[in-house]
């Protein structure tokens, strides 16, 4: 048998959580094709990805709040992906709209049932349907025998702190045309003319 080949899709905002999951699939024995990897120095990066989509027997489509209203590369390959999708018989799992945090989903891929990777048992589902993917197409399934998954969780980034309010102290208002003119702030200041 052969490895189950996966197409990894993605934006690159969300690479941190993407390599987690190639890091992942890869231990499980499959063919991951993953940009990062695949792609090398010198190749036609275009014609590279067209391959791998079409040698594919699954393709993950992993999105994020950034992703799907992302404007590049990312929504060519999720058309791509459904063009080759059109070519399946039916009830074949193609293709996998894999959420990596909460988001809405594109409305061209809201007919595809989607995974939580961010919930607990969000890549226990996702190994289920690759492992039917596996049976489909003949290929080696994955393991479940209790291998460490990883948590794939959008780092939330920190809000900038508000600045302080002033405390009543020294506060001014400025309101017209100020060119020209000296403002000084301070404690006892004194300005001689």
């Amino acid at each position: 048998m052969q490895p189950l080949k996966i197409f990894l899709s993605y934006a690159s905002g969300d690479r941190t959580e993407v390599e987690k999951l190639h890091t992942f699939l890869s231990s499980q024995g499959t063919d991951v094709w993953y940009d990062q990897e695949k792609l090398l120095p010198g190749q036609d990066w275009n014609y590279e990805i067209h391959k791998g989509l079409d040698e594919a027997d699954v393709i993950l489509i992993c999105l994020s709040k950034k992703s799907v209203n992302k404007e590049g590369y990312v929504q060519k390959e999720i058309r791509l992906a459904l063009d080759l999708a059109l070519e399946m018989p039916d009830g074949r799992i193609f293709l996998i709209p894999a959420r990596l945090e909460e988001c809405d989903l594109p409305y061209k891929l809201k007919s595809y049932q989607w995974v939580d990777l961010f919930t607990p048992n969000g890549m226990d589902k996702l190994i289920k349907s690759l492992n039917i993917r596996a049976e489909q197409v003949k290929a080696n399934l994955l393991s479940t025998d209790g291998s460490p998954v990883p948590e794939i969780k959008k780092e939330k980034k920190s809000k900038p702190k508000p600045r302080p309010k002033p405390s009543g102290g020294n506060v001014i208002n400025i309101h017209g045309n100020v060119t020209g003119s000296n403002i000084v702030i301070g404690d006892d200041n004194e300005v001689s003319g």
